[in-house]
């Protein structure tokens, strides 16, 4: 049992402040008072306590602003800590944000990177933040072994964390934090195995040292081989991360640094539905085909991705006074990827379908660094936390591809058939073994803003401003530039090298905490992406267009009732479309509104009852489109409803044991803009047991998780036109030992 008594230094900390007191005010006389570590001063932007249960944090990282408490901010944002991560076997982010109301996930466009579908708009693997930093993470695909929170900000946020990598993210952010050295040691190892014979190990150890423990070391090594619950497809994952820390008086400092490997072979990627052709009218997909049995592979054994990556960051934070902190970071990310990709195109209705292929090669280079500075002062009766920022990102990107036409003949998506690696290139781009510069990327951006409080914080003000200013440079696979053509689209677009554009984004909140555990609020923010690339066989080919505002209104209320919080939220989000092809030429017009209604609830509402529910309702609609010929009609791949619940219960009786359940159910959503085909409604549902016991005086923590329990058969997103199929059902065992 941990002392109720504070360590020496939290005791001298809490003398030091009685004392200070002391001398500041008239005597008084203390009340008995029952003194332990919780009462001690927190450190300036330490990670936000947690809600009872441990399975949700009070707050998070929001940028430019720093930590903020959930309560006290005009947005919505959920934190999940590494208690959910460990007791449903979480093993990548995708596992952790299963449990939120506003989120679903899909897949990258002919591979296997995790895209994220939050408020009906998608953010993608690469676009996920670092303790606050762009451009650091592995693509794709992310662990958790080495991840202490995760962290789901909703709605746009150009304003607090600049613009993210590839432009992605306009609907909501995620940012990980990771696990730091604790004042008690860690020694864990945890051994795991799936039904289909997939093994992992996980070995956790921290440490702090020195006096008042203020260096610290957390290190994670964990691997996972074997086959996934998709048939006759394996996965290789290999992940190091070190995170070292110091805490002085006034000073903190940490640094990571992670290698992760993954390694993914027989790949059942999305699958595309079919469109006539003057040849071939026939081939249209008018009606989406039943969904394969949940565990079969309409993938090839040819085709495979893997991904290796090199990164690591330092953040530095100085307490210039008792009201003052200044910030410095920057972090830095190799990668290289290849890969030997087959997408399915359906043909006609009846899941028959050709596969072509393609053969990747890339590589990435990315640099990101923010400083800033986060006090809070006094006029009058007025109070102001204010932030102040700057960041900027550098992105060089090599690139090489072969795109092979589809073999002769179609296959069925219901049946295993083995096809031929592809050999027949009819495109071809860059030097496979030797790739070269195909963008070069440069964000930077400046921003400040105030928070007004008033009527002793009772009421918030949030006002703000980003200056930002993005960069871009295209080259051809030859190395040269597209400077020189003529563009015959008069929208703003530039067809000269490099693309270089200002833009400044505010922000506008307001908090009022009606009564202590009531707060109301509202927010109008703004989210910003790169302006895309007119495609190849357009005559503006290799355009950069200007880039493209999102704006959100939002209002909402949340509850903090100590043991648990909830948060209803409204929400209208406005979108420009990447554009389209008019004749031959690449246009950008046409706007995406997503309109909805959320509500989150978290917490431990009775005890040995740990509950994470929720919903979202949502419509959108598709405005200014070719000709105006969808216009009206419902955007691509937004569910028309989500919902979630998650309990976790200690059973009476039974020391150690919990069970837990979750149900995922998911809206009807449409594959094309027309909106002539649709996903149906979807359910999963998930169980899990664990049992906490010693052994020779350790810590022994056994667990078992199903997810998927039914085996249903569905697709889970159409997001971009693809289809994703749903995972089939996968158990999964572990045991976790503290030695």
């Amino acid at each position: 049992m941990a002392s109720r008594f504070p360590s020496r230094p939290a005791l001298l900390a809490l003398c030091c402040s009685v004392t200070l007191m002391a001398q500041a005010a008239e005597p008084i006389q203390l009340d008995a008072t029952d003194v332990n570590a919780d009462a001690v001063k927190p450190t300036p932007n330490a990670l936000p306590d947690e809600f009872a249960g441990g399975q949700v944090a009070r707050g998070g990282q929001m940028g430019v602003l720093g930590n903020q408490d959930y309560m006290d901010t005009p947005f919505t944002m959920t934190s999940y800590t590494s208690k959910v991560i460990e007791d449903q076997q979480a093993e990548d982010i995708g596992d952790v944000l299963a449990n939120d109301p506003s989120v679903r996930e899909s897949f990258g466009f002919g591979n296997q990177s995790k895209v994220f579908v939050i408020r009906g708009l998608p953010l993608a693997g690469d676009d996920i933040s670092f303790n606050g930093l762009y451009g650091i993470l592995p693509r794709q695909i992310m662990s958790t072994d080495g991840v202490e929170r995760v962290e789901v900000f909703k709605g746009p946020n150009a304003f607090l964390n600049g613009v993210s990598p590839t432009g992605t993210g306009l609907g909501g952010n995620v940012n990980l934090q990771p696990k730091r050295a604790g004042d008690e040691p860690t020694r864990r190892y945890t051994q795991d195995i799936s039904s289909d014979g997939r093994i992992g190990e996980h070995l956790d150890i921290g440490q702090r040292f020195g006096e008042d423990n203020r260096f610290g070391a957390r290190l994670n090594l964990s691997q996972r081989e074997g086959e996934t619950a998709v048939d006759d497809q394996d996965q290789r994952t290999k992940l190091f991360i070190a995170g070292l820390d110091y805490r002085g008086d006034g000073f903190r400092v940490s640094t990571d640094f992670g290698y992760q490997k993954q390694r993914i072979n027989h790949l059942r990627n999305s699958v595309r539905p079919g469109e006539a052709t003057t040849a071939n009218p026939g081939n249209a997909t008018t009606q989406v085909p039943t969904a394969p049995d949940a565990s079969h592979n309409y993938g090839q054994s040819w085709s495979y991705s893997e991904t290796e990556d090199t990164f690591g960051m330092i953040r530095g934070e100085w307490d210039l006074n008792e009201s003052w902190t200044a910030y410095l970071a920057g972090g830095a990310r190799h990668t290289r990827e290849q890969g030997t990709y087959g997408t399915p195109t359906l043909v006609g209705n009846t899941g028959r379908a050709t596969i072509a292929g393609s053969d990747i090669v890339h590589g990435e280079d990315s640099s990101s660094f923010s400083a800033g500075l986060n006090g809070r002062l006094q006029t009058g009766p007025f109070s102001h936390q204010i932030a102040v920022g700057a960041t900027t990102m550098w992105t060089q990107s090599e690139n090489a591809y072969k795109f092979y036409r589809a073999a002769p003949g179609d296959f069925s998506i219901y049946d295993k058939v083995k096809l031929p690696a592809p050999t027949n290139a009819y495109m071809t781009g860059g030097d496979m073994g030797d790739p070269g510069v195909t963008s070069k990327t440069r964000n930077r951006s400046i921003a400040i803003s105030d928070t007004l409080g008033m009527f002793d914080d009772r009421l918030l003000l949030t006002y703000g401003l980003r200056r930002q200013q993005l960069r871009m440079e295209n080259y051809k696979y030859d190395g040269s530039t597209f400077e020189g053509v003529a563009n015959p689209a008069n929208d703003g677009s530039r067809k000269d090298q490099p693309y270089d554009k200002g833009v400044t984004t505010p922000v506008y909140g307001i908090v009022f905490k009606a009564t202590d555990s009531i707060s109301l609020y509202a927010n109008r923010i703004e989210g910003l992406a790169q302006g895309p690339s007119a495609p190849a066989g357009t005559v503006n080919a290799g355009t950069l267009f200007p880039p493209g505002r999102t704006k959100q209104l939002e209002a909402g209320i949340k509850f903090d009732k100590q043991t648990y919080g909830a948060n209803l939220a409204v929400f209208r989000i406005e979108k420009p479309s990447d554009g389209y092809r008019l004749g031959n030429v690449y246009i950008r017009d046409g706007e995406q509104v997503n309109k909805g209604i959320e509500l989150s609830v978290f917490g431990e509402p009775i005890e040995g009852l740990r509950l994470m529910a929720g919903g979202t309702r949502m419509s959108s609609e598709q405005k200014k489109t070719a000709n105006g010929t969808n216009d009206g009609n419902d955007a691509i791949g937004v569910p028309t409803f989500q919902l979630n619940a998650s309990v976790d219960w200690d059973v009476p009786g039974v020391p150690g044991l919990a069970l837990n359940g979750r149900m995922l159910r998911t809206g009807g959503q449409y594959v094309d803009a027309a909106n002539k085909l649709s996903l149906p409604t979807w359910n999963r549902f998930d169980v899990g047991a664990r049992y906490k016991l010693k052994v020779s005086d350790k810590d022994l923590t056994l667990r078992v998780n199903v997810e998927n329990l039914t085996d249903k058969n569905y697709w889970a997103s159409a997001n971009g036109g693809y289809m994703t199929q749903g995972d089939p059902r996968l158990v999964k065992f572990s045991g976790t030992i503290d030695f």
